[in-house]
């Protein structure tokens, strides 16, 4: 071990998550894994990252999405989205119409949905990687224990930890 500063803590502390049981801690591994997969492969295949597919994916579903609209829908920031909408926008694969105040609604164009079906195959394939050797039944399963723990958190919101 390198020589540490003398003011740094060297050994474990005695109070901490345990990294192999910790649930959240799981959760975020395997989101993050599942993330850089896919965006390596976006990025290599069409110039896009992960933010840029979720948008295009969502307008897939719920066309005319407003920015704040897709932020909700997506659970990320309004910036995230933006700046999604920025890029899809300049390369012609977004569409947008004013609506009230200064909101805009997006759509995809002819192109964005072509490039929808082309990078479809590339998060479905992510999904069969993570749900292979689950039976139809534990994958229901799992995603009903998945949506009620997220109804949980939004429930509870930014509520301060229990001192």
């Amino acid at each position: 071990m390198p020589d540490a500063p003398a003011d740094a803590v060297t050994t474990p502390l005695p109070r901490t998550l345990p990294s192999d049981a910790f649930t959240p801690r799981l959760l975020a591994l395997v989101s993050n894994a599942l993330v850089y997969r896919e965006s390596s492969l976006l990025k290599a295949e069409f110039g896009l990252g992960t933010n840029d597919w979720r948008v295009v994916a969502s307008l897939a579903v719920r066309p005319g999405m407003t920015g704040a609209e897709l932020s909700e829908y997506l659970g990320t920031h309004e910036a995230l989205v933006s700046r999604s909408n920025r890029v899809l926008s300049e390369r012609g694969l977004i569409t947008s119409s004013a609506g009230p105040g200064r909101s805009r609604h997006h759509y995809l164009t002819d192109e964005g949905a072509r490039l929808h079906d082309l990078m479809l195959p590339i998060s479905a394939a992510g999904q069969d990687v993570v749900l292979e050797g689950l039976s139809p039944e534990e994958v229901e399963h799992l995603n009903e224990v998945l949506r009620g723990m997220l109804a949980k958190l939004r429930a509870a919101g930014p509520r301060p930890h229990p001192s």
